[in-house]
This record gives C-alpha cells, sequence and structure tokens, in this order.
C-alpha cells in the first residue's frame, strides 16, 4: 500500500449511525448513560436527526460545531444563519433555536430569581449571548417591584433608534408582565460600546415613555466585545 505523501491530510472514513453498533448511537447512549456522557456533536446531532447524502449526521454536527466556533457560537447564531449552513434545513435550524432558548429560559428560572439592581447584573445576564451577534439585537429584562427578573426578551434586530414602534415593543413585553421596571441592552457588532446619537434619542424616548407608564427604565446598556457602557452611569438619555 502506498503511503501519502508528506503533508497530505489523509481523509478518515467516518461511519453513520446506521452503520455503527447500536450501543454506540446517540440515542441509544443516551438512554443507557445519560445525556451527560455524550459530546456536544453527539448531543446536536440528536436534534438534527438526519444528515446528507453527503454526510452521516455526526459529521454534520460536528461541521456545525466546527463552522460556528463551538457552541456558543451555534447557539448565538439566528436563524438565517443557521439555515444558511449546508444540510442545515428549516426545520433543523428551528429545532436548534428552540433548544437553546429553553436552555438561556431554564437559566432564569432559578430557585432564587436575580436581581437587577445595575450595570454588572445585566452584564451577567446579557452579555455572553449579545457579544457573540453578528447584527445589532435589542433585549429588555422585565423587572418586579424589587428589581427581580421575571423575564426577557430580544424585541428588536437591527440597527437601534427612537421610533415609536421600537419603544412601544419595549414597554408591550413590560406590561404584559405587571413589571414595574425594565433593563434595556443592544450590542454594536463593530466591538465599539460607545453609545452613538441614535441610543442616546433612543434612551430618552424610553424613560419619557416609562414615567408616562410608570414603569422605571433601570438603564440602557451597550455591548461590545467584553466591554460595555452603562448610559445612565454616563447619563446619557436619562
Amino acid at each position: 500500500m502506498s503511503e501519502a505523501p508528506s503533508g497530505t491530510a489523509v481523509a478518515t472514513y467516518q461511519p453513520r449511525v446506521a452503520e455503527m453498533p447500536a450501543t454506540d448511537r446517540p440515542r441509544e447512549r443516551l438512554e443507557r448513560l445519560g445525556p451527560q456522557a455524550l459530546t456536544s456533536a453527539e448531543l446536536l446531532a440528536i436534534l438534527l436527526r438526519t444528515g446528507t447524502a453527503e454526510e452521516g449526521v455526526l459529521q454534520l454536527a460536528s461541521r456545525l460545531l466546527r463552522d460556528h466556533d463551538g457552541l456558543r457560537g451555534v447557539a448565538a447564531a439566528d436563524l438565517p444563519t443557521l439555515e444558511g449552513t449546508r444540510g442545515v434545513s428549516t426545520a433543523k435550524a428551528t429545532t436548534i433555536a428552540a433548544a437553546f432558548e429553553l436552555g438561556r429560559r431554564l437559566a432564569l428560572e432559578g430557585d432564587e430569581r436575580p436581581r437587577i439592581q445595575g450595570p454588572k447584573d445585566i452584564a451577567r445576564q446579557l452579555q455572553a449571548q449579545l457579544d457573540l451577534l453578528q447584527q445589532e439585537e435589542l433585549h429588555v429584562l422585565v423587572l418586579d417591584t424589587k428589581h427581580h427578573l421575571l423575564g426577557s426578551a430580544m424585541v428588536y434586530r437591527g440597527s437601534v433608534n427612537g421610533t415609536p414602534g421600537r419603544v412601544g415593543e419595549i414597554f408591550r413585553e413590560a406590561v404584559r408582565r405587571s413589571a414595574w421596571a425594565v433593563a434595556v441592552a443592544h450590542n454594536h457588532p463593530s466591538g465599539d460600546p460607545a453609545p452613538s446619537v441614535n441610543d442616546v434619542e433612543f434612551t430618552r424616548d424610553l424613560v419619557e415613555a416609562g414615567a408616562l407608564l410608570g414603569i422605571e427604565v433601570l438603564d440602557h446598556v451597550v455591548f461590545g466585545r467584553g466591554r460595555y457602557v452603562s448610559m445612565r452611569d454616563r447619563r446619557l438619555g436619562f
């Protein structure tokens, strides 16, 4: 048998799930050992269910993780990004998005709801998620009378501005949950968290609308690649 020339990668055959012994298949391993025993690729393969004609589901799951720089990258990807991955259909993309959203919601339903007292607490809730995004998103944290977290929602994707529709989306979620306060955050994909003129105008509109509704706007935080700016601390729009 001839050897491959030096420096040439030799492709290793990876069996499809149907070709694997039953005890080694992801679903059977989960049933026998529990989900903690599976790799991220195996868990993702269970969500994907099937591969393509060119690659098996485990290979597809591994490539999805590789293309998006790991599990956090897959979790941060929006539906169009997931659907743009070769081999990932709309059905597969929505299943993945739903699974990660359930995980995020579960994290908010601990025995003791976190209390949002300042920008550090807002960052603890949202920074890991928003820092990864390639597109601007606006999120709201909905708070009770003592600023305990009632829930969170992504209310807009795209450039932040002060139009009435954007302001209305923020307070629609707060009114639905009978909230007493909200904290707002969005990301700058450029990595620079410095608030723009539009950010300041939008924040001013939020504060004024909140005063009319009797809902406090605790802060508006802008994230950018590991950094953030509290607009309340800088008295921008407040």
